[in-house]
């Protein structure tokens, strides 16, 4: 059994802090700066929520060696989190591969990554502590091992850490972008042409903060790379997705300003509401869609033992095939 990692935090709603940087600040970094607000938190950690999103300067966001200017204007918000032990669950996922440093993992649809508000029990960290002794701690007490994420809602192939080592070397590689990440993507519409690239900065959404969007100014750089699989006449198209950066939502952010979102999303396509009023959902050629068409096919990075580089791979998840076979069937009907 492994033991139990405890996380302590605040019963109470989300705090939030806002300073006005003054005239005769001396040159300071925005994690220097935030820790010496008297916050209770340690640098870490301010580090990691300036890195999730809680941070904005100037309405954009931040990265924790910003060096504060006078006349910034400076949000901090402290998520709430209940007290919570994280037990290990049983909790159904795939296993890839698995070694003495990491496990690779088939993520099914539905299955969030690690506690957050509102999930705090059956997450794949929970499953994770009852499928393996130990994982890496570097990522804190509610995300051991989880050097990268999937949305709730995609599937497909992930990399868990079992040792800090493992986790800190994984950790450089995703982020000097040397990590190949292949996705699997159902988008609306006919792409024009057979492949592109969106190069086009993602920032936190200035008036919903659990979204992002495409900024012209303080975003961070993402660049997305598609080609297109196969066309579809029920106007779908099935695109093959490699990501160079790797930012919050990019994909579903990138396609979706494109006028080309990921069938199914709810948050940056259509909701449900529009798919059961769908022809093809209607002509029962189509389930309707309860979460983003959006797979992780494949992930190939460098072996943090041997050095060696190494793929893995996760077939479609049964949910998109049934859409793919329908599409299919709907094409062969009308060319036949």
């Amino acid at each position: 059994m492994n033991p139990s990692v405890v996380s302590k935090m605040d019963h109470d709603s989300d705090r939030t802090f806002f300073y006005d940087v003054p005239e005769d600040i001396p040159d300071i970094r925005l994690d220097v700066f935030l820790f010496t607000r008297s916050t209770g938190l340690s640098r870490s950690k301010i580090q990691a929520l300036i890195r999730d999103g809680n941070v904005r300067i100037n309405d954009s966001d931040p990265k924790p060696s910003y060096r504060l200017k006078a006349g910034d204007q400076v949000s901090f918000s402290i998520p709430s989190l209940s007290t919570q032990i994280l037990e290990p669950e049983a909790v159904e996922f795939g296993i890839i591969h698995e070694d003495g440093s990491i496990i690779v993992v088939n993520k099914p649809p539905g299955l969030v990554v690690h506690p957050a508000p509102g999930h705090s029990h059956g997450t794949l960290v929970h499953g994770l502590l009852q499928h393996c002794e130990g994982l890496s701690g570097i990522g804190g007490e509610l995300r051991p091992g989880v050097v990268h994420r999937l949305d709730k809602d995609t599937s497909g192939v992930m990399v868990v850490a079992k040792n800090d080592r493992a986790h800190r070397r994984l950790a450089r590689q995703f982020k000097s972008g040397m990590v190949k990440k292949e996705y699997v993507a159902l988008v609306h519409g006919k792409m024009k042409g057979e492949e592109g690239e969106i190069n086009l900065s993602i920032a936190r959404h200035p008036k919903k903060r659990k979204e992002m969007s495409v900024s012209d100014s303080g975003g961070r750089r993402a660049i997305t790379v598609w080609e297109k699989i196969e066309g579809f006449h029920g106007g779908f198209s099935l695109l093959k997705v490699s990501l160079k950066t790797g930012r919050t939502h990019q994909i579903r952010v990138h396609l979706s300003h494109m006028g080309h979102p990921v069938a199914g999303d709810p948050v940056y396509g259509y909701g449900r509401k529009w798919w059961r009023k769908h022809s093809l959902f209607k002509k029962g050629i189509l389930p309707t869609l309860e979460r983003q068409m959006l797979h992780s096919r494949r992930l190939g990075a460098t072996h943090p033992d041997t050095g060696v580089y190494v793929e893995f791979e996760a077939p479609l998840p049964a949910d998109m095939e049934r859409v793919l076979q329908g599409l299919r069937r709907m094409d062969l009907a009308r060319n036949g």
